[in-house]
């Protein structure tokens, strides 16, 4: 079968990792026997031989510093003691003597106030010890006394007075058989003040724990032992010992609290974590790691302890065996060769983790390399599965398999949403997975299943969220169909329903809901599920979809509020004819609340076949939007004008001759079409509309005849229109005339005519007038035509007498300019070129300006228009030819004679012509000059040459 879904890390190889503890032998070779080694904070100590102290600070290592200790006796080296800031060193010996050495300097002293106690442990403070003071601190001895001392240095002159401040016995620890040595003391603060003390014996574990009030710290621990005179401390005890104990605790960086413990003693290591929150005893999740066979603690018992996050160590004479603490296996064994020599201590530095081991002679370091990388293997196996992904949240192969592992644990327990959240995360294959969730009948599992899975995918796995998104609805519909006819499921009901809707109108999911949305629609119309259908609709914003369910289901305000919601112009267009049947003025309304988004043209169709079968009532609401159209939003197209006409002829004449007045009667303003608003005014019998139309028409005579079967104002002021038309206009009043003469016989209102239009005269009139008419009536008129006569003759004598002057002064002024003459100085130079004037033909102005013909006419004969230009080119050469001498030298005078007189009267004439052309006026003060003033100083097509010829 081909799975769809990949498997990322399916036979995922895990990587090949270094070890947890990597082993390094130190490049070291001790001149005497080692007898103690401490390190913290980078900084190790070691004791050599009987009386030499070596100190090296490991971030230098080729720089060790060697101490002396002076002694001369036999004294021995017993334990040696470092604190956790590496600064304060304290040295017991086996005489009963405790040694002091700072960091800072050189010289060992003598702690007076220790001697004559052989001390077997120091719990040091970490919360006030600082570089050069250890604040208070607890020493036990091997009597079983706990002492409480502070060590502190002068910072002016080292040594000065004695380094202990003091030391005072706090508290004694006693097993059944009386005192016994204190093996192991640690001081740890709790919340609100409270401090936990753990010392060891042999067998026993105690646990001293009180409240040091805040700002008392300094003053030490002797209140905590003191509320526990009267009774023993809280203890844990085992019967088995091998002579002493150690304890050993995992504190995650400098200064913190230790977060769990590890106890070596007599019947096996107690391990734990630390819970500072409880009242008495911190120790929590106690187990205990029995020695296997091959330790035996009467021959081969452990020597030191160490305790790292998972691991505590156990060294032994020859090897080193590390115990997992989350299920208590031996992970990690290593054997030491017989020419090491026998080990002899174990210490860990908690600042770097890095865990020492030495014997007489030889030094060895462990590296402590990403300890956690098997550890989620092993809170998976315990089922602990959150603490499995926290340790593999880098590592999504093993994440894989831990979720699969928690899946399959949930799924066994009948946990089956808990299973699907886990397998929807893994790589598992995804049909096994679901056939699974089938088998079992756990439809509401297969469904978070699938969610989850959907939720996980890529966009680029276009197919795997098809099919899920399909298989999804599928069950979401089959599940709201189970519980819908099911009354006591009607919460549940409710909840699945809004989760689907949820489903539907995820953003992940649109894409993939749109391009498959045929497919969902086929799935619930299967259903039957109008609801969600028209729910999906509306998500994929297939509002034509919706609007049409509620239009067949007869809904059509809720129709009419989803296009009003979602301003669909195109799903406007469609539904608005069935909308408008039902609900005309919420229809409109909506249209109007539209504006300028629709075009009125697409609905007139709607309206149309509302009109027809409407009432006038109805028909009003298509006028108004029309109106809206028309005047709000002052529409111009031609059939929505029309169309507003033909409602108006047909419902409203009066708002008809309104209208057409309002449009004006500029035919280029008009938007209406004239010749079908005039057949649509005729063929209702609106007069009025129709004369108004002729007048916009320029059909005057047309508007005059109509108007005159209305009313003869009308008609008058139809034949005043064609204002510059005055022959048209004597026409249109002659019309009227004889409209009034012969149709209404009414001689008064004929003479009225007359007295309205200067164009009639009596004359014009008479003829339509019957014979038998008197002259009376027409008297008046007749007189005053004749002096109106009288004083267009004498206009007429006065306008020739001024004409007979004018021509008179005329000829004079001719006369006097031939006489008119202007003189010429010598030192004069052309306008033009600036060079003496007399030196060739010139032209003199009236202005004043002078010029040689030649520049003249270079001036001019640009500005020329061409017909000039051609003109005064053909002038140039006709003159040209009458100047060129005669080839025949033997003509008798006479005739010589006779054809100069005709060429050098020939010749004035087109020099007359010429002058008319070039000197016609100044090209400097004439209109050549005030024509050439928007004219470029460089002409535009050499532009660019003349650019050129500046750079």
């Amino acid at each position: 079968s081909v799975h769809i879904f990949s498997l990322g890390y399916v036979n995922a190889r895990l990587e090949k990792e270094t070890p947890i503890f990597n082993k390094q032998r130190i490049d070291f070779a001790p001149p005497e026997k080692i007898n103690s080694l401490v390190v913290s904070s980078n900084q190790l100590c070691m004791s050599l031989g009987k009386d030499t102290l070596l100190r090296i600070d490991l971030g230098k290592p080729d720089e060790p510093n060697q101490v002396e200790l002076g002694r001369k006796d036999e004294a021995k080296v017993y334990k040696m003691f470092l604190d956790h800031t590496g600064s304060h060193l304290l040295i017991a010996l086996n005489t009963s003597e405790c040694l002091y050495l700072n960091r800072s300097v050189q010289k060992v002293r003598a702690l007076s106030r220790w001697k004559g106690h052989l001390i077997e442990s120091v719990g040091w403070n970490k919360f006030l010890g600082s570089e050069t003071n250890t604040g208070p601190i607890l020493v036990g001895t091997a009597q079983g006394q706990i002492y409480e001392a502070e060590i502190s240095i002068s910072e002016g002159s080292l040594f000065s007075t004695n380094p202990d401040q003091y030391f005072r016995q706090v508290y004694t620890l006693e097993e059944e058989s009386g005192p016994a040595p204190v093996c192991c003391l640690e001081t740890e603060r709790g919340m609100e003040g409270k401090f936990f003390i753990i010392a060891t014996t042999r067998k026993r574990l105690f646990q001293f724990v009180g409240k040091v009030p805040e700002g008392t710290e300094q003053q030490g621990f002797s209140s905590i032992f003191a509320m526990h005179a009267d009774h023993l401390p809280s203890f844990r005890e085992f019967p088995a010992s091998f002579g002493f104990s150690e304890i050993a605790f995992y504190t995650p960086k400098l200064r913190s609290n230790s977060r769990s413990f590890a106890w070596m003693m007599g019947n096996g290591v107690l391990y734990g974590t630390l819970d500072y929150s409880r009242p008495d005893s911190i120790l929590s999740d106690e187990r205990v790691w029995v020695y296997p066979s091959d330790i035996d603690i009467t021959v081969n018992k452990p020597i030191s302890i160490v305790l790292t996050q998972f691991h505590f160590l156990l060294l032994l004479h020859d090897r080193v065996k590390a115990v997992c603490t989350l299920n208590g296996q031996v992970v990690f064994q290593d054997l030491f060769l017989e020419k090491f020599g026998l080990l002899t201590r174990m210490i860990k530095d908690p600042t770097v983790q890095q865990i020492w081991i030495h014997t007489e002679k030889v030094v060895f370091r462990y590296h402590v390399q990403r300890e956690s990388r098997d550890v989620w293997k092993m809170y998976m196996n315990m089922n602990k599965f959150d603490l499995a992904k926290e340790y593999c949240k880098d590592r999504p192969e093993c994440l894989d398999i831990v979720l699969a592992k928690e899946a399959e644990h949930c799924f066994q327990n009948k946990r089956y949403l808990d299973s699907a959240k886990c397998y929807a995360l893994t790589q598992n294959y995804f049909e096994e997975i679901a056939l699974k969730f089938i088998e079992a009948k756990q439809e509401e599992a297969l469904m978070e299943f699938l969610i989850k899975k959907l939720s996980n995918l890529k966009p680029s796995e276009k197919t795997q969220t098809t099919l899920l998104t399909t298989w999804l609805t599928e069950l979401y519909l089959n599940w709201l169909g189970i519980l819908e006819g099911d009354p006591s499921q009607r919460n549940l009901y409710l909840d699945t329903r809004e989760k689907f809707r949820t489903f539907l109108s995820s953003p992940k999911n649109k894409d993939c809901l749109f391009n498959n949305r045929a497919s969902i629609y086929e799935l619930l119309a299967s259903h039957g599920d109008t609801e969600h259908m028209v729910y999906f609709a509306v998500i994929m914003q297939d509002y034509e979809r919706v609007v049409a369910h509620h239009c067949q289901h007869d809904e059509y305000d809720e129709a009419l509020n989803v296009l009003s919601r979602h301003r669909d112009e195109k799903l406007f267009y469609k539904f608005s004819p069935v909308l408008i049947q039902h609900i005309p003025k919420k229809v409109v309304d909506a249209w109007i609340s539209m504006g300028s988004r629709l075009d009125a043209r697409n609905l007139i169709p709607a309206l149309v076949n509302y009109s027809q079968s409407a009432s006038t009532q109805q028909i009003n609401e298509a006028i108004r939007y029309m109106e809206f159209c028309v005047y709000q939003l002052e529409e111009t197209q031609q059939a929505i004008h029309n169309y507003l006409l033909s409602l108006y002829a047909l419902c409203r004449p009066d708002s008809l001759l309104s209208y057409l007045e309002q449009a004006g009667t500029n035919p280029n303003r008009i938007h209406y079409d004239l010749k079908y608003a005039l057949r649509l005014c005729a063929e209702h019998g609106h007069h009025h509309a129709c004369v108004h139309i002729y007048k916009v028409m320029e059909l005057y005579e047309e508007a005059v005849d109509l108007a005159l079967q209305v009313d003869v104002d009308l008609a008058k002021s139809c034949a005043d229109l064609p204002e510059d038309d005055e022959e048209l206009r004597k026409k249109l009043w002659l019309k009227i005339a004889r409209h009034v003469v012969q149709e209404e016989k009414d001689v008064k209102k004929a003479m009225a005519c007359l007295s309205s239009c200067a164009l009639l005269k009596i004359e014009d009139v008479l003829p339509f007038f019957p014979d038998f008419v008197t002259i009376d009536h027409f008297k008046e008129a007749i007189c005053n035509s004749l002096e109106d006569y009288n004083k267009h003759i004498e206009e007429l004598k006065r306008e020739m007498e001024e004409a007979t002057q004018s021509a008179k002064r005329i000829r004079e002024d001719i006369q006097e300019m031939r006489n008119k003459y202007g003189s010429v100085e010598p030192q004069e130079k052309c306008a033009a070129c600036d060079f003496p004037l007399l030196n060739r033909p010139f032209y003199l102005f009236l202005c004043g300006h002078m010029f040689h013909y030649d520049c003249l006419l270079q001036a001019v004969f640009p500005n020329l228009p061409a017909y000039k230009q051609a003109k005064l080119e053909d002038l140039q050469k006709k003159l040209a030819a009458t100047s060129q001498p005669s080839k025949s030298h033997h003509r008798p005078k006479d005739a010589d004679t006779i054809s100069l007189g005709k060429g050098q009267q020939s010749r004035e004439q087109i020099k007359a012509d010429i002058d008319d052309i070039v000197a016609a006026e100044c090209v400097y003060c004439g209109e050549l000059m005030i024509r050439s003033i928007d004219k470029p100083f460089i002409d535009p097509q050499k532009y660019e040459e003349e650019m050129q010829s500046w750079l």
